[in-house]
């Protein structure tokens, strides 16, 4: 009853906000998000001691000319199952907040600070609820521009390990010099980019056996020896150095980056590490390719490098390394997504679209889509060849037939270390009216697991998958889904419910069985442990 009535203060609370967006000469915005489920038996589920779980977050931002202002308040009540590390039982506190001033050239803010440096190799905080990530800087911020030809930023503070500030310091510079601007080319994007970041941890966080003396090292003359960190010249200081080029002319992009990291403890001792990323586009009407390499070693870098708690993997970081593959919103082409192997990978991945468009009909076209991706173990092994960690080849055809019928054919093959896949999949849209629609998923994953006698006995063999969707826009969507392993499990992950959209408030109403996997967003995957339930999500604006 307590959450519940929580939950319904916090509601009230967008409403009542909602009514008065005008406050004295300034305007107030903000969000409501909650993410409820209510646990049910299901005999093959392991059901958690707390049959409730809840999420929410509550953020109003201020803003009055140059001034801004805001907080986030967050609630786990508790949390959700899979985001343990966001609170152990019931959690209510101020997740964010901060004071800004904003000028033409001129910006300071003090609180919370979301930022990332380039690409997001040397430095990223951000918040990604799906995820359970929230890597903000408690400190201070301020950037600088000059005219159009320079700008510069720079940061300190704590970061925020989910819930609690950890006892680590940031403090970081970004440059930007507009070369094109400089020569007077508008027609040209040309930019020079260079970043610097360093973290602070005091050695005295470190276990106490890497702080006892080793007995091996010490002088009998002396009495004096090292430690664990002292012999791996582990200092309380990391410094990373980023430096970027930008150029792009008419369709044609061309951008790369090369990152140096000092020596940071890992598991297998203290290494220093590097990455270099490139990438090459170009688009021309409606054809376009974009080629991405990045090479990387060593480029975890976490918030308390002596934290070992996989709960916090994800959000244990100051960087950003995403998968760079295809994202993919189909359940059995999502099935074993790619995992960024931080300790040493190269590869990159290829992806080419067009359009063809009918001069005579709008309503009719082909849009045509091809990506390919593949990374390597960045050293050979004892083999003395790079390993494969993964590969995905995939094609899919979009064809818009008239005002009433579109079509989607998608196929992939995927091969990873574990795991070998050929998806098929088959979307079916008919539009009744132009605000009624029924959409049809069909899906298949052949596996080819059983290509060695390890790979046989962990796989979950075949898949089908389907799903009938049915909106009336823009307020209703009724859908119902379902996954069947035809494989060894011989088991159904079902799903159905609805949701209603009234103006800028979003209600949806579930229930299904989940099956244990990743869950991703922007190439990043938190694990999601099997359950079933009732999920209720509310979100609202204003």
């Amino acid at each position: 009853m307590k959450r519940i009535v929580i939950l319904c203060a916090a509601l009230c609370a967008v409403v009542s906000l909602s009514a008065q967006k005008v406050v004295g000469k300034g305007q107030v915005s903000g969000s409501f998000e909650s993410s409820s489920v209510y646990y049910t038996p299901d005999k093959t589920v392991e059901r958690p001691d707390d049959r409730f779980g809840s999420n929410n977050y509550l953020k109003v931002d201020y803003a009055n000319g140059r001034f801004s202002a805001g907080v986030q308040l967050n609630a786990f009540l508790p949390a959700l199952v899979g985001y343990e590390n966001l609170a152990d039982g019931y959690k209510f506190y101020l997740a964010s907040k901060y004071v800004q001033w904003k000028d033409r050239n001129f910006e300071i803010l003090v609180g919370d600070i979301f930022d990332q440096f380039g690409s997001g190799l040397v430095f990223r905080s951000y918040e990604d609820r799906q995820l359970g990530v929230n890597n903000s800087v408690e400190g201070v911020r301020a950037a600088y521009n000059f005219g159009r030809y320079v700008s510069v930023r720079g940061l300190y503070g704590r970061p925020r390990l989910n819930t609690d500030y950890s006892k680590t310091w940031v403090r970081g510079a970004d440059l930007v010099v507009s070369l094109a601007d400089i020569m007077d080319a508008p027609a040209v994007n040309f930019t020079l980019e260079g970043s610097y970041v360093n973290r602070y941890q005091n050695l005295n966080q470190a276990p106490e056996w890497m702080q006892e003396v080793d007995p091996s090292t010490i002088d009998p003359e002396t009495g004096e020896g090292l430690n664990y960190l002292q012999m791996e010249g582990i200092s309380p200081n990391l410094n990373m150095y980023s430096g970027r080029v930008n150029f792009g002319w008419q369709g044609l992009t061309v951008s790369g980056e090369y990152v140096h990291k000092s020596k940071d403890f890992f598991s297998t001792g203290a290494t220093k590490g590097w990455a270099a990323i490139a990438e090459l586009g170009y688009n021309y009407k409606t054809f376009s390719v974009m080629a991405t390499f990045r090479a990387l070693d060593h480029m975890a870098t976490p918030i308390n490098q002596f934290m070992n708690d996989s709960r916090y993997a994800i959000a244990n970081s100051i960087n950003y390394i995403p998968a760079l593959t295809r994202q993919y919103t189909y359940m059995l082409a999502n099935l074993n997504p790619y995992q960024v192997i931080a300790t040493g990978e190269m590869g990159g991945q290829v992806d080419l679209c067009y359009s063809y468009r009918s001069k005579e009909n709008r309503y009719r076209y082909w849009n045509f889509h091809a990506n390919f991706s593949t990374f390597y173990s960045l050293k050979p092994f004892e083999s003395k060849k790079r390993s494969l960690f993964w590969r995905d080849v995939n094609v899919d055809v979009e064809r818009q037939w008239n005002k009433k019928w579109k079509s989607l054919i998608l196929y992939s093959y995927q091969n990873n270390m574990e795991h070998e896949a050929h998806v098929f999949v088959g979307d079916v849209t008919h539009k009744f009216t132009r605000k009624m629609s029924l959409r049809f998923e069909l899906q298949y994953l052949l596996s080819g697991d059983e290509r060695s006698e390890w790979t046989a006995s962990h796989s979950e063999g075949d898949w089908v998958a389907g799903l009938v969707e049915f909106n009336i826009a823009p307020q209703w969507s009724i859908y119902a889904q379902d996954m069947y392993n035809i494989g060894m499990t011989k088991r159904h992950y079902y799903n159905g419910g609805f949701s209603y959209t009234h103006n800028r408030t979003r209600v949806q109403l579930s229930y299904g069985r989940n099956r244990a996997g990743y869950i991703c967003s922007g190439g990043v995957c938190r694990y999601s442990p099997a359950y079933t339930g009732v999920n209720l999500m509310l979100t609202s604006s204003f």
